[in-house]
């Protein structure tokens, strides 16, 4: 894929585990915009494993906060009518494991805001391995202000 993703556009240097650019050791999430949802298609490689054929339920974990929180990210911008995107951290979530995930797919993450205010936006996401839902997410991603450790990051 060409195009760039919202990672690449907003984010160029950044270095987070699941969703950094700059990571090269990362899992370099790359995440677009299809209407009201957020999309990101991500393969696996041997070492994300848990056991033979199955990711690991951290990386299940990393790839749908992530891939949650730009989709916060992204809301609140639009929603705030604002020129940047606002630094947003996960206040709190949680995830269910439907199934193992395959390890041997490329994995496709959605997500949208269910509700939300000028700072906040709840989320729900799913973790799909051909059409099947593996896991789910709800979780809750609040703006941070100026003194934050993650204000400004983008």
């Amino acid at each position: 894929m060409s195009e760039q993703s919202v990672q690449e556009r907003y984010a160029p240097e950044n270095i987070c585990f699941g969703c950094g650019p700059a990571n090269p050791k990362g899992l370099r999430i790359r995440s677009f915009e299809e209407g009201d949802t957020l999309i990101a298609d991500w393969t696996p490689e041997p070492h994300h494993q848990a056991f033979p054929g199955a990711l690991n339920g951290g990386i299940v974990r990393a790839l749908l906060d992530c891939h949650s929180n730009w989709c916060a990210a992204l809301h609140l911008k639009k929603r705030r009518g604002a020129s940047e995107l606002p630094s947003t951290v996960t206040a709190e979530y949680s995830v269910k494991m439907m199934a193992p995930t395959p390890s041997t797919t490329t994995l496709r993450l959605r997500a949208r805001v269910t509700e939300s205010s000028d700072r906040k936006a709840v989320v729900e996401a799913s973790l799909e391995s051909e059409g099947r839902v593996t896991a789910t997410c709800q979780g809750v991603f609040v703006a941070v202000e100026p003194g934050h450790p993650a204000y400004h990051r983008w």
